[in-house]
């Protein structure tokens, strides 16, 4: 049996800074509303197109939504307005940094 010395690193949480990915709390706040509209599609069912026509948006995005491909070209904003067509409320909080934090961060909790 060959001895492997690995390495684990534990998670941040947040991939796309443990990547070292700029924006990655956006890009975190981003997947976490995609994944939750791929949920809804699946769960309600529903194929690119109807998907598309019920979010009034072209079948490619969807697609894109899907492979996780497109998620540089769609907003937050337009994620968010995906989420109230799918019957669900949206909530905002906004309040002060830290003071032993830089800067203000964007989360999404689901």
């Amino acid at each position: 049996m060959e001895d492997k010395n690995e390495i684990v690193t534990k998670s941040s949480g947040n991939i796309f800074a443990d990547l070292g990915l700029e924006n990655s709390e956006e890009l975190l706040a981003k997947s976490t509303l995609a994944r939750t509209i791929r949920e809804i599609i699946k769960h309600r069912d529903l194929t690119q197109s109807k998907a598309a026509k019920l979010l009034d948006t072209h079948q490619t995005q969807i697609s894109r939504l899907n492979s996780g491909e497109g998620l540089n070209g769609i907003s937050i904003d337009l994620l968010m307005t995906w989420l109230t067509k799918l019957d669900r409320n949206i909530t905002l909080t906004v309040r002060r940094t830290p003071k032993n934090q830089d800067f203000g961060r964007i989360q999404v909790a689901v």
